[in-house]
C-alpha cells in the first residue's frame, strides 16, 4: 500500500456516485406525490438521482437549482425517513495544469437536507467550516453527525452539530483515510474502514471516536465496507485479497463480533463479487459493492457462478488515473453473478436470481418492510439496470433501465420513518 491516498482511493471514498440532479417535475410535487407510497428507492441514472415506488411508479427526478452547484448526492436520512441529506459540488478546481492530489480538495462542497413531503431544501454545516470539501458521513443522532472533512494530505472524521459547530475529532489526524461507516442499531457504536499504509483496517469506536479496538487489519487483506447485524451483535464486511487480486474483483465475506472475536468466513475461495464492472464499451461503469443484512436473519450478497471471469479486465501493469483502468474483454468473459442470501449460522447459501450464463447480478437489499429486494443487473456488454423482486425470489421484474436506456445503478431504500432520537 502506499503512504498517501491515490486518486483511486479518494474518488471511491468521496464521489463514486456524483449526482446531478435534473427533474421532470418540480422537487417539491415530486416529494408529494411519493409521500404515500408503502416502500420507495433512490437510483442513480447518468449522473442524475431519482426516486421510484417498489412497483414502478411513480418514477421523478430531482432538481434543486442552487447557483453553482455541479453535482449533487444523496447520502443519509433523518430519523422521520422523508428529510434527506444531500451533498452538492461545485466546479472541480482540479483539471489541465491542476493537479488532482493539490486541487481536487479545494472544490467547495455544500450539505443541505431535503424535506421529500414539503419540498423544501436547507443548508446545514456552514457554520465553523474547517475545509471547503466536505464529504458526507451517517447521522449518530438527528441532530448530529460525522463527517468526512478532507485538506491537502489528511482526511478526517469529524463529528458536528447539524450546522457545523462543535466539531469534534473522530479519527485522528495522518492515521489513514477514514470512509465506509456505519452506526450501529442503537446508535452507540460505530464502524468503519480506515485505508491505512498497512492495508484496509475495519475499526470500532463509540459514537465520540473513544474506545476504539481494531476488529481486523493484515497488510494482505482489503477489509471493507463494515456493516452491523439488525441485532447489533455481529459485524460483516468484505475481505479482499489485494495483492492476488489488484482489480478486487472477488473478495468473502467476513463475520466476527464488534470486539473482533469470533471470526468467521461465510465464504471461501473468493466467491462473493466486490468490485463490480459492467456495461459496454461506449458506456461503463462501476463501483464497489456492499453487503446488507435481509430480515431473516442472513447476509445479502453477489455470488459469482464457478469459473467466472468479468469483461471488464483490470491492468495492474499500468498506473490507475480513473478509478476503474480496464479493458474491455468480453470474449473472455464467462460466467456470471446471482444474488445470494447466506446463513451465517451453518454458512449455508439460498440462491435467489439464479440469472444464468452471461448475466450479472449485484447491489441488492431488502425493502424496509421486508417485502421486497432491489437489485441490478447486466447482461455481459451491457447497461444494469434496476430489478425488483419479493423477498423469497419470485416475481422478478425489470423496473427501469435509467435515463435513454443508459443505464441504472446504486439503488437505495427510503426509509419509511423511525422514532426520532
Amino acid at each position: 500500500m502506499k503512504k498517501s491516498i491515490n486518486r483511486r482511493q479518494f474518488i471511491a471514498a468521496a464521489s463514486i456516485t456524483s449526482l446531478a440532479l435534473v427533474a421532470c417535475r418540480s422537487a417539491k410535487v415530486a416529494g408529494r406525490a411519493g409521500a404515500g407510497a408503502s416502500a420507495r428507492f433512490f437510483f442513480t441514472s447518468q449522473g442524475k438521482t431519482a426516486m421510484m415506488n417498489a412497483d414502478g411508479t411513480g418514477l421523478r427526478y430531482f432538481d434543486f437549482k442552487e447557483p453553482g452547484q455541479v453535482t449533487w448526492q444523496p447520502f443519509g436520512f433523518l430519523g422521520d425517513g422523508h428529510r434527506v441529506l444531500f451533498l452538492s459540488m461545485e466546479a472541480r478546481r482540479d483539471g489541465p495544469g491542476k493537479p488532482f492530489e493539490e486541487y481536487y480538495h479545494q472544490t467547495p462542497t455544500h450539505i443541505w437536507i431535503h424535506d421529500l413531503d414539503k419540498g423544501t431544501l436547507t443548508e446545514v454545516a456552514h457554520r465553523d467550516r474547517l475545509s471547503p470539501f466536505y464529504g458526507g458521513g451517517p447521522l449518530i443522532k438527528d441532530s448530529r453527525f460525522l463527517m468526512q472533512v478532507v485538506r491537502k494530505g489528511n482526511t478526517q472524521i469529524y463529528s458536528m452539530n447539524l450546522d457545523g459547530s462543535d466539531a469534534q475529532e473522530f479519527t485522528r489526524s495522518g492515521e489513514g483515510f477514514p470512509y465506509g461507516l456505519s452506526v450501529s442499531p442503537d446508535g452507540r457504536r460505530v464502524a468503519f474502514h480506515l485505508a491505512t499504509p498497512s492495508g484496509y483496517q475495519v475499526w470500532v469506536s463509540d459514537a465520540d471516536g473513544r474506545n476504539r479496538v481494531k476488529v481486523a487489519g493484515l497488510p494482505e487483506h482489503l477489509y471493507f465496507g463494515p456493516r452491523w447485524s439488525a441485532d447489533g451483535g455481529w459485524l460483516f464486511f468484505h475481505d479482499c485479497l489485494h495483492r492476488e487480486d489488484p482489480g478486487h474483483d472477488w473478495a468473502d465475506v467476513y463475520l466476527c463480533r464488534p470486539d473482533g472475536s469470533e471470526v468467521r468466513h461465510l465464504t471461501k475461495d473468493r466467491e462473493v463479487w466486490f468490485g463490480a464492472t459492467y456495461g459496454s464499451l461506449e458506456n461503463h461503469s462501476g463501483g464497489s459493492e456492499t453487503l446488507y443484512w435481509s430480515q431473516d436473519g442472513k447476509v445479502l450478497c453477489s455470488r459469482r457462478l464457478p469459473g467466472s471471469k468479468v469483461p471488464w479486465e483490470f491492468q495492474a501493469q499500468r498506473p490507475d488515473t480513473d478509478h476503474f483502468n480496464r479493458d474491455y474483454k468480453p470474449e473472455l468473459a464467462r460466467g456470471g453473478t446471482e444474488v445470494c442470501k447466506i446463513d451465517p449460522r451453518d454458512g449455508s447459501v439460498t440462491r435467489i436470481t439464479r440469472p444464468g450464463e452471461g448475466v450479472w447480478d449485484f447491489r441488492a437489499s431488502e425493502s424496509p418492510d421486508g417485502k421486497h429486494i432491489v437489485f441490478c443487473r447486466a447482461k455481459t456488454g451491457a447497461s444494469a439496470a434496476i430489478w425488483m423482486m419479493n423477498s423469497d425470489g419470485t416475481n422478478q421484474r425489470e423496473l427501469t433501465q435509467g435515463i435513454d436506456q443508459r443505464g441504472a445503478d446504486h439503488p437505495r431504500w427510503v426509509p419509511q420513518g423511525r422514532k426520532e432520537v
